[in-house]
Order: C-alpha cells, then structure tokens, then sequence
C-alpha cells in the first residue's frame, strides 16, 4: 500500500493522508511517501518519482551493520527496529527503513509499529507538524521514543505489581500450587520487553546521532533540526538507563524468587529430616524386640509390650522437644 502525506494547502499547518491507486499521481506538496508491504510496482513509482533505490523487505532484514545508515546519491538511508504489537504478551521488533531526500520522507515498513499511528494522529492535528520532510522524519523520531518510553512505563508498573505478590506472598502459596513458577514465567516475558526496547532505542541512537553529525539542511529550508535530534538523543539514552534499571531490578526479583524456592523446599527437606531422626530411636526398639531369638528376658513379662510402646513413644517425643529447644523447628 502506498500511502501519501502531504501538507494542507488551505491552512499548511497539518498533513493530509491518503492512499494512490497505481494510475493517480503524486501530489505536488507530498512531504511523506509512506510504503506499508509495498509491491514491486509501487517501489518502481516511488524510485521513479524521487530517482532513489527501495530496498526490499529480504534487504532490510539482511542489512550488514555498515549498511544500517548510509548515504547514497543525496539520500539519506537509516534503518531501525521499531516496537511493535506492544500490546500483546511478547511484543517483536519491526525493520523501518527512513529515506531521507529534500524533496519528502519515504519510510519503507512490512508492519505497523503503534508510533505511525501516534504521529498520525498528532500530524493531521492543526500544528501538529512541519512543512518539511525533517519535520516528519522528526516527529516519528518523537512518537517512536514517546511508545517506547510508554512501553517501558507499563512493563515498570507489572514489575512493581509483581515485586509485591513476591514478598508478600505466604509460604503455602507455594506448596499448594505454582505461584512462583508464574512470577518467573511473568520475569522472562518482562525481560524480553525490556530488551526489545533497549534494542529498538539503540538503533534509534543511531539513526539520530548519523542525522546530527552528517545531515546538511537543504537551502530551502527556513530551520534546521540538529537541536530537537540531540535532545531525542538524550530522551533514548534516559529510556536505555531505564530499561538497564529495570532489567537489573528483574535480576533481582529472579534471584529472589529462587532464593525462596529455595528456602521452602530446605523446609520440606527438614521437616523430613526431623521426622526421620525422631523415628530413629522407636525403630530400633521395634527392631531389637522383634528379633525371634528363643531366649529373650522380656518375652516373659506381663508388662514388656506396654513397656516396649512406651519406649518408643518417648524416645520419639525427646528428639522432638530437643529440636524445638534448638529452635531448629
């Protein structure tokens, strides 16, 4: 699909959005050429337009590191990994490939990052973009790195949701069922938000660190961007710093969580150790008393068997009693 932003030329302070069919032409104040799982044919009308190369869906994937950013016939080339379905349990990375020239922004994409809808939503507002193609590649930038930030605000809040019901858990929960083998499972799919969004943020450091050391504003231009591109630089590394906290802070909560398995299962291991030694004693007057020798003292006595179940019972409360004067118990 090809879809084609360009500026209101009533009020020139907004964009206008609409899809082209293969025989409609390119509107004179298009600023953003947008390709959604575009075609061969609507890459040759785009290539033809602006005299610039797509790539492909197979060469944005197979992208060499020194391929990622370049440029190529005064386009700027600049490929990065956008989060996508954040909405859903395990959120994935899309390829958003940004080609920069000074007559409009192509932006090449085979998913539908929640950002482009974001600025979609901002751009067709009054004031809600400029009339240039850096103002759009700029307020992209802004709704990419405000999605992430709101990503990881939401990851942070179920890791705080899931610190609690840790450490205020009760012991049982863990005996009756698998309370703590789901705050692991909810650990790891929180960890790989985390790092998807790190992911994202650091090939989005790039894209805007490559803009404000080797883009040149174009003549016509009336302002440039390099100010609003380094303060994004330093929106990404806060989001970075973030993401390494709360990463850390799952660590945390893993080794802890471990940590308590492991301290319920020592209990379950000394409860049995306990019973095992307090048995000890009563087994071996059972056993010494169940020997079938022919010649034994106490088979002869009224009171033997009364006295053997006695000596059993209180050489099975002694080790008790010590255990709990220990406080082992």
């Amino acid at each position: 699909m090809l879809l084609i932003h360009g500026i209101c030329p009533a009020t020139r302070d907004k964009l206008l959005h609409r899809a082209i069919g293969p025989e409609d032409g390119f509107p004179p104040e298009s600023i953003w050429l947008d390709l959604l799982n575009p075609t061969a044919g609507e890459d040759a009308r785009v290539e033809k337009h602006l005299g610039i190369s797509i790539p492909t869906r197979e060469e944005m994937h197979d992208l060499e590191p020194s391929e990622i950013i370049y440029t190529e016939n005064g386009a700027h080339y600049m490929t990065a990994r956008i989060i996508c379905q954040s909405e859903t349990i395990v959120p994935k990375l899309a390829d958003v490939t940004f080609i920069l020239t000074e007559k409009a922004l192509v932006t090449v994409r085979y998913d539908e990052p929640g950002a482009f809808n974001i600025f979609l939503n901002r751009a067709t507002k009054p004031g809600g973009c400029g009339t240039q193609p850096e103002a759009v590649l700029d307020g992209l930038i802004e709704a990419i790195v405000d999605r992430a930030a709101e990503v990881l605000r939401g990851v942070g809040d179920q890791v705080d949701e899931a610190s609690r019901r840790i450490f205020a858990g009760r012991g049982q929960d863990v005996e009756q069922g698998s309370a703590y083998q789901a705050v692991i499972q909810k650990i790891g799919q929180y960890e790989h938000i985390i790092s998807n969004v790190r992911e994202s943020m650091v090939s989005v450091e790039r894209v805007l660190l490559f803009l404000s050391a080797n883009y040149t504003r174009p003549k016509k231009a009336q302002t440039g961007f390099s100010a609003e591109w380094r303060a994004a630089v330093r929106d990404v590394q806060a989001i970075e710093e973030h993401a390494t906290f709360l990463s850390n802070k799952l660590q945390f909560m893993l080794d802890a969580t471990l940590g308590l398995v492991s301290i319920e299962q020592n209990k379950i291991i000394k409860l049995f150790s306990v019973v095992s030694v307090a048995l000890m004693p009563p087994t071996l007057i059972a056993s010494i008393y169940g020997m079938n020798f022919k010649t034994m003292p106490e088979l002869e006595w009224q009171w033997g068997y009364p006295m053997a179940i006695g000596l059993m019972i209180l050489f099975a409360v002694l080790p008790y009693m010590l255990f709990r004067w220990k406080k082992w118990l």
